[in-house]
């Protein structure tokens, strides 16, 4: 029963990461008709943005460590220490969920440039065109990446107060059940972030637009709407979701140049099984096909079925679209000739 319990929280979190960037990936092909394949590299962006947060709050000066009596020994001590003692070092110790801060406005601005910039360009060009110039937009994006930062992961740590395990053993009933507390954070963050978009969709005037403008965009237009503006701004949306989701994985994975590869085909897979085009499909399907890459990571699974850890996703994606072309929750007409 432990097991069982530890695996669907693994494939919860893990879910919540492939669920948030299939949802962007979602919500920009809804919109705009377009097939992103940059889409993971805004997740690496993301990440980076934290790892740029956290060394712009370990600015640190030289000062000798006065704990040493036998010699002169001296220590890097962030400016934020200095200057504010201990809350300083407060803030310091929560630069990853702090560097939302930071990521939100960044990400929104890369979203809303890779749009004008480049995007709008391709809207009527076929989706292997999309694909082929957002592909190669990944890769100038990873290697800058590469050429800042380096090509070896950079660790972050999540807050001491959440960096421990929780006894989630209590919680249903079973003794002895530790699980990492960012971990359930970070699923937790991932469900607030999906209810924000689903209302922000859902319950307000622009957002009612927008879902007017994916079902009709020429006759919106014709009402005298600009949705062109409206769905540059879903863009900037979709782009920041994918930012925050890399932000808040950081403590779990560490970021490095080609995080964003990682998680991209396994990102339009999860696309692909819950429905090109629909919102709720793709959510769906993320946490969905977590789950099952945990069970499948399980140490008897692999004995008996050695490997299928890498290829269950794709498995079960053959066999969804072998059932139903469409995916789970996929629209009429949508990817069909």
């Amino acid at each position: 029963m432990d097991a069982i319990i530890l695996q669907i929280l693994n494939g919860l979190d893990k879910g919540g990461a492939y669920a948030l960037i299939a949802l962007g990936l979602t919500l920009i092909f809804g919109t705009l008709g377009v097939v992103n394949f940059a889409h993971g590299a805004l997740f690496m962006l993301g990440a980076f943005c934290a790892v740029t947060f956290e060394r712009l709050l370990t600015l640190s000066e030289r000062v000798r460590d006065e704990s040493v009596t036998f010699f002169e020994a001296y220590k890097e001590v962030p400016y934020l220490t200095i200057w504010y003692g201990d809350a300083g070092q407060t803030i310091v110790d929560w630069a990853v969920p702090l560097s939302i801060l930071l990521a939100v406005p960044v990400m929104l601005l890369i979203g809303f440039a890779m749009e004008r910039g480049l995007i709008r360009f391709f809207y009527k060009r076929s989706h292997a065109e999309q694909i082929l110039v957002t592909f190669g937009l990944a890769i100038v994006l990873q290697e800058i990446v590469k050429y800042f930062f380096g090509a070896n992961p950079i660790p972050l740590t999540a807050p001491p107060a959440l960096a421990g395990s929780a006894d989630i053993g209590q919680w249903f009933g079973v003794a002895n059940i530790s699980y990492p507390m960012w971990r359930i954070v970070y699923f937790l963050f991932s469900l607030a972030v999906i209810a924000a978009v689903f209302g922000f969709l859902q319950l307000t005037t622009f957002g009612m637009v927008v879902r007017a403008g994916m079902a009709d965009r020429e006759t919106v237009g014709l009402l005298g709407i600009n949705i062109g503006r409206k769905f540059t701004i879903v863009f900037a949306i979709a782009a920041m979701v994918a930012g925050l989701a890399g932000v808040m994985y950081t403590p779990v994975l560490a970021p490095n140049y080609h995080l964003g590869m990682d998680f991209l085909v396994l990102s339009f897979v999860v696309v692909v099984v819950g429905g090109m085009g629909s919102l709720a499909g793709a959510v769906v399907s993320g946490f969905l096909l977590g789950i099952l890459q945990s069970f499948a990571s399980m140490t008897e699974v692999k004995a008996i079925l050695p490997g299928i850890d890498q290829i269950i996703i794709y498995l079960v994606a053959v066999v969804v679209l072998l059932v139903r072309p469409r995916g789970l929750m996929g629209r009429r007409g949508v990817m069909e000739a």
